[in-house]
């Protein structure tokens, strides 16, 4: 049994080769009998129907004669023709007008085969005893109508002659065919094996790892040479290791790109570049192994490149975590830490990957990891995102963090871990604390202005009176020693005085062309993080032509911080919305500020007061009502109109107000000139 197996290809070739010949033998010859009758009967009937047709149609003139003599020569001639049993002639009724039977006309011919209303022969095989005879009949027709019907019979016996004749020559055939097919078959065996071993020789080369080599020579005219094309962009142009119904995208307009493989092989086959250079099987088999070949040399060059861009992605990416400052973490379910940046492990004193498996109990003291735990749980619970800063205490003093912690989602939608970002806000918590200080310094200067004001002219008086009073008594006397001392008391408290009002004294403005737009955004960076803090959100609408004024930059600073400030404190710390907008007005020649609120709002009562120094609505701890007086100053010596409006107008186009959220909302609405000359008038004016 293990024989046949262990047998080489090209045998097993022969083999088969002479097995299928012997079996054709055994098989065919019974059936080139059935051929061959049925080949002789086609052409017999083909015969035939050439002969009624000739017959009607030159029976059509004596037909319309009536000249039977004629007509009867034409039927006699056809009964000498060999093979013809019979002829005759009808008329449109059915009677028999001619015929070539010698011992009377057989009328059963009448009842068979007359389905002849049509222009076509109509065949019918009769039997007649032994005989069997095929009868053709077809119309007489001309343009009036049907005349009649021509009908002719031929006998099958030739037939079965020619068939047992050709069986005999076939089985001889079959002989000599044997021994051709064994020498052809092992010259083509020979071949055949010669081309599967180039393959195995391509297959191992593969297994090597050489996807270079081609199974044999791609030859043949190319699809861009026969077509003459021009379409360089076409993937197939220039492409001479692959046939081009192998190459998916081609821009042929006889290609059909569309479905698979198969489908485009379909419309490949009435190509001209196809069928000149398509192959049998085995040739299809080697382009196969090298399209095959070159396809996954280019997958594994694109996972090169993937695995190439994989890498340095993220090289990119770890570079730009290990270069932030920010502390960023990635917690697991589990609690358990799945990477960190630089910053992240140098805070812990630990290596990236030392991290890596670690809890919060394993990196920080208790307390903290404690409180690191447990907002991660709770947020791992809600899916809530954290926002808030805490102070932690360190070797190098009390340090303030922003504290982002967001949850990361999977595919399903199901959080799949946290990722925590830690940012050192402790300089910016710094400046909060000089800009809050400075503010304070600015309003205790302003109160001691005011105060000092009130108590220089007292002092004058007193200071006069004592040294007049020094006149009108002896020199060295009690009264002159005690006025001497209220002068020299005087004398200090006005120094004091002076100082005051040298504190409080503003200083000159420096005014200089600068842009509206980027004094206000200036403004709200500043403040931006602490409001948002309050859960306040600002909007800006800002005219995008930059309008440029004169004025003092930092005052005008001062000035936007003071309102979004007043905006912030008027939400009561519910938070809300700050809508800016600016608008420049070049034919009235200035350009505005709305600094506008969702808050409370302000009593038509205060509106009027909210300019007065020292007047707030704020507790005692909270504001020295000074803000809003000094931010009217520095308007009024640019020149510019400040003016507050409560609640927001309806056509303000605020949307937390139009939407019913908050309360009634504030807007103050700031106008400066852009023309600064009038400004440097002014200024001259003044000085």
């Amino acid at each position: 049994m293990r024989l046949f197996p262990r047998l080489r290809f090209r045998t097993k070739l022969n083999l088969g080769i002479g097995s299928i010949l012997v079996a054709m033998a055994l098989l065919l010859l019974p059936l080139i009998g059935t051929m061959s009758a049925r080949s002789l009967v086609e052409e017999s009937k083909k015969r035939g129907s050439a002969l009624v047709e000739s017959l009607a149609i030159r029976a059509v003139d004596p037909m319309l004669a009536r000249d039977f003599l004629r007509l009867k020569n034409m039927v006699d001639e056809q009964s000498s023709v060999e093979d013809v049993a019979y002829a005759f002639v009808q008329d449109k009724t059915g009677h028999v007008m001619v015929h070539t039977f010698q011992k009377g006309f057989p009328v059963d011919l009448l009842v068979v085969n007359q389905d002849v209303a049509d222009e076509t022969v109509h065949i019918q095989l009769l039997a007649d005893g032994s005989r069997r005879i095929y009868d053709f009949a077809v119309p007489v027709l001309v343009s009036d109508g049907h005349l009649g019907t021509v009908r002719i019979g031929l006998s099958q016996a030739r037939i079965q002659q020619a068939v047992q004749h050709q069986i005999t020559l076939m089985a001889g055939l079959f002989a000599g065919a044997l021994i051709l097919a064994t020498s052809i078959g092992t010259i083509f065996a020979r071949r055949v094996t010669a081309r599967l071993g180039r393959l195995r020789t391509h297959a191992e080369e593969m297994l090597t790892g050489n996807l270079d080599t081609l199974s044999g020579p791609t030859s043949g005219v190319h699809c861009w040479e026969k077509q003459n094309c021009k379409i360089t962009q076409c993937p197939a142009y220039g492409e001479v290791r692959r046939r081009c119904w192998y190459i998916a995208g081609t821009m042929c307009p006889d290609c059909n790109n569309e479905g698979n493989f198969q489908c485009r092989l379909e419309s490949c086959r009435k190509c001209s570049v196809y069928r000149e250079n398509a192959g049998d099987e085995i040739q299809d088999l080697a382009e196969t192994f090298d399209v095959m070949a070159l396809t996954l040399k280019t997958h594994i060059d694109e996972l090169c490149d993937a695995e190439r861009n994989l890498r340095d992605q993220q090289r990119l990416m770890r570079t730009i975590l290990d270069v932030t400052p920010d502390r960023v973490s990635l917690i697991g379910p589990t609690m358990r830490y799945q990477g960190c940046n630089k910053s992240f492990a140098e805070s812990v004193g630990m290596s990236l990957a030392e991290v890596e498996g670690k809890t919060d109990f394993d990196l920080f003291e208790e307390a903290e990891a404690e409180e690191r735990h447990l907002a991660a749980r709770d947020i791992l619970e809600s899916g809530a995102r954290l926002d808030t800063q805490v102070k932690v205490q360190g070797a190098d003093g009390d340090r303030w963090y922003h504290v982002v912690c967001i949850p990361v989602l999977n595919d399903e939608g199901r959080i799949d871990g946290l990722l925590r970002t830690d940012r050192d806000i402790t300089d910016i918590k710094s400046y909060e604390n000089q800009l809050i200080q400075a503010q304070k310094i600015e309003s205790l200067g302003l109160l001691a202005g005011g105060v000092a004001h009130e108590i220089n002219t007292p002092l004058g008086i007193i200071l006069g009176y004592a040294q007049l009073l020094q006149e009108d008594v002896e020199s060295g006397s009690q009264i002159h020693q005690d006025l001497a001392i209220i002068e020299k008391q005087t004398q200090v408290c006005k120094k004091i005085v002076a100082d005051l009002l040298g504190f409080s004294r503003q200083s000159e403005s420096a005014k200089r062309e600068m842009c509206f737009n980027n004094s206000v955004m200036e403004a709200i960076s500043l403040v931006r993080h602490t409001l948002e803090l309050d859960k306040v959100s600002i909007l800006t609408q800002l005219d995008d032509r930059f309008p440029i004024i004169y004025g003092d930059p930092e005052k005008l600073k001062q000035v936007w911080i003071n309102l979004l400030t007043n905006a912030r404190d008027a939400m009561s710390g519910k938070g809300g919305t700050i809508l800016i907008r600016t608008r420049l007005d070049a034919p009235m020649g200035i350009v505005s500020l709305w600094v506008a609120d969702n808050g409370s709002g302000i009593g038509e009562d205060v509106l009027k007061k909210i300019f007065d120094p020292f007047f707030s609505t704020k507790a005692v701890d909270k504001g020295t009502g000074l803000g809003l007086s000094v931010s009217f100053g520095i308007i009024k010596d640019h020149d510019g109109m400040i003016r507050a409006i409560s609640p927001v107008p309806e056509d303000f186009g605020f949307p937390a107000v139009q939407g019913g959220q908050g309360g009634v909302g504030t807007v103050f609405e700031v106008n400066l000139p852009l023309d600064h000359q009038m400004g440097e008038g002014q200024e001259s004016e003044k000085e």
